[in-house]
């Protein structure tokens, strides 16, 4: 029963979960707990609890300047990794609500997939590989973990944000059994239903959003699209059919592809819902610990829908993320974050104190990493400035 009758407090919300969630969905209740104990919430569940750690964390808050795409200051309407996080938290919440999944978790996951990142997006990403091959590399999905357990500072009693268990394996979503983490052995088949939504939820996030952001900046045309991706013109058709002759008569441009990629948007988080509530049954799955060690992923689209999904993400690859614009920002992430780490790991007394003292613990080149994933692109290119001599 509830702790605080007439509230809707953590024993409640825990009931509810109990009462209303799908039995395969991760109950709060049944968490494996913090790595540092701490006192439950009184009106929090352990997983809204994330969720509100990681929103209000520096690293979140730094998202606002980083790339997703483009570099910040290209414009004011490209998406930032803020912007596409929120766009991602958007998507997981209507698909695992919809599934009856735990949407707290859905949306810490989401929130939080991104801010290991480096500047400059998937440039700065690479750079930092190049730069830390002799140094045990570099891999976004496991910086994610060192920035919630090691280097955001909210207690003096233990590093990081001491979040759940299950929302930090979940951020390793991607990483290989050979770097999988003794602590969380055995390394189940799958993760969370739950992570896998969150998962889903980002490429459905940036297929819509880059859609938008390369034709509004000119990088392929509505012709090419329309001749080479079906989702685009299903969605035309959609957007014909319900508003008759606005796509051929409208002079706005943007609202013309803000109306199509909406739907495009909406037909793929339609399909994701109908095709995993589809695949979860058919599985037979009556925990959550079984969902895991399902033959396959569960949450997945249909077949034709996730053929369609690769014919566009195959066109994006052609047209967008190897446009001559963005090649040249990946010489240009090399240039600025390949003086930074030099620099760094030369004369450490030119990081911030906190990172002089880190390095002492991790070793130079790591503490440099760690400072240089953490920056927004326009503290990199002061940085950079700062230190050209």
């Amino acid at each position: 029963m509830s702790e605080t009758p007439g509230l809707l407090d953590r024993a409640a919300r825990e009931e509810r979960e109990a009462r209303e969630l799908a039995p395969w969905a991760m109950k709060s209740a049944d968490s494996l707990g913090r790595a540092h104990p701490e006192d439950h919430s009184n009106f929090r569940t352990c997983f809204e609890r994330d969720r509100d750690r990681l929103t209000h964390c520096t690293a979140f808050r730094r998202l606002m300047y980083k790339t997703q795409v483009f570099v910040n200051r290209r414009g004011d309407h490209q998406r930032t990794r803020l912007s596409h996080s929120l766009e991602v938290c958007q998507v997981a919440r209507s698909v695992g609500s919809t599934l009856r999944l735990n949407e707290a978790l859905c949306e810490a996951v989401a929130l939080a997939h991104d801010i290991g990142h480096p500047p400059f997006g998937h440039r700065g990403e690479t750079a930092l590989q190049e730069l830390m091959t002799e140094h045990g590399g570099f891999r976004h999905n496991n910086q994610v973990l060192r920035v919630v357990d090691l280097l955001e500072r909210r207690s003096p009693e233990y590093a990081g944000l001491n979040l759940t268990r299950e929302i930090r394996e979940s951020l390793l979503k991607h990483e290989s059994a050979e770097v999988w983490p003794e602590e969380f052995q055995p390394r189940r088949r799958h993760p969370l239903l739950e992570a896998q939504v969150a998962d889903l939820a980002d490429s459905t996030a940036y297929h819509k959003h880059d859609l938008v952001d390369g034709l509004t900046a000119d990088m392929f045309t509505e012709e090419t699209l329309h001749a080479g991706c079906a989702l685009w013109r299903t969605a035309a058709e959609r957007v014909e059919r319900d508003h008759p002759g606005f796509l051929a008569s409208t002079d706005d441009k943007n609202l013309r592809v803000e109306r199509i990629a909406n739907e495009v948007i909406g037909a793929c988080i339609q399909d994701l819902t109908i095709a995993s509530a589809a695949a979860i049954q058919d599985a037979g799955i009556t925990t959550a610990d079984e969902a895991r060690e399902a033959d396959g992923l569960l949450i997945r689209h249909s077949q034709e829908l996730r053929e369609q999904v690769a014919e566009l993400h195959a066109f994006l690859y052609e047209h967008f993320y190897r446009h001559p614009e963005l090649t040249e920002f990946s010489a240009y992430a090399r240039e600025v974050l390949g003086h930074l780490f030099e620099v760094y790991t030369r004369a450490p007394s030119e990081m911030r104190p906190w990172f002089q003292a880190w390095a002492e613990e991790v070793g130079t080149a790591r503490a440099a990493c760690d400072y240089i994933a953490g920056m927004t692109d326009r503290f990199a290119e002061s940085e950079h400035e700062r230190l050209a001599d």
